[in-house]
């Protein structure tokens, strides 16, 4: 018996996710989502896992582009992740006019200053996924490493903390 698309949904809702915001330097402009698919696939090389939607702009950026920023959102960042899940968003850049951010080394891509992470990153491949697509990417370098920070969280439509309240609005 098929599963029911709605049921679906609110099941995957319940599972808390980290929240990362990709972002990608074309030779126009920038482009960045939030992404809560994100999963370690190798050590060695070091590899990522990021889910995008099959026919949304970052993916086909992605694609053209070929390397990428991935920021692993603090929980200060919820207006951050919001901004950017909106549809029909503007520039990064103008995104981030109060948000000290700065440029990859090997990508060029937007990274926070005040992540817990970010990560420079290569674009190995696209793996289709029926409505999104799997991009698989090498880690080409650690440019920010802030351990024991709180994390952002996407849990039943809501960017909380860690301890599931409402995350800062910084």
């Amino acid at each position: 018996m098929p599963v029911d698309p709605a049921t679906f949904a609110e099941a995957l809702r319940q599972y808390a996710a980290g929240v990362c915001l990709l972002t990608v330097r074309d030779d126009i402009d920038d482009v960045g989502t939030t992404v809560s698919s994100v999963m370690s696939v190798s050590a060695q090389p070091p590899l990522v896992a990021v889910g995008l939607s099959a026919g949304g702009y970052p993916a086909e950026v992605l694609e053209e582009v070929g390397s990428c920023g991935l920021t692993v959102l603090a929980a200060e960042h919820a207006i951050v992740a919001s901004r950017f899940s909106s549809a029909g968003r503007p520039s990064a850049r103008h995104l981030l006019e109060s948000v000290p951010w700065r440029r990859a080394e090997g990508s060029g891509a937007i990274l926070l200053e005040g992540g817990l992470a970010a990560l420079d990153c290569r674009l190995e491949r696209l793996v289709e996924a029926g409505d999104h697509v799997l991009a698989l990417l090498e880690v080409t370098g650690v440019p920010v490493l802030a351990p024991g920070g709180a994390p952002l969280v996407r849990l039943r439509g809501r960017y909380v903390d860690a301890t599931g309240q409402p995350a800062g609005r910084a």
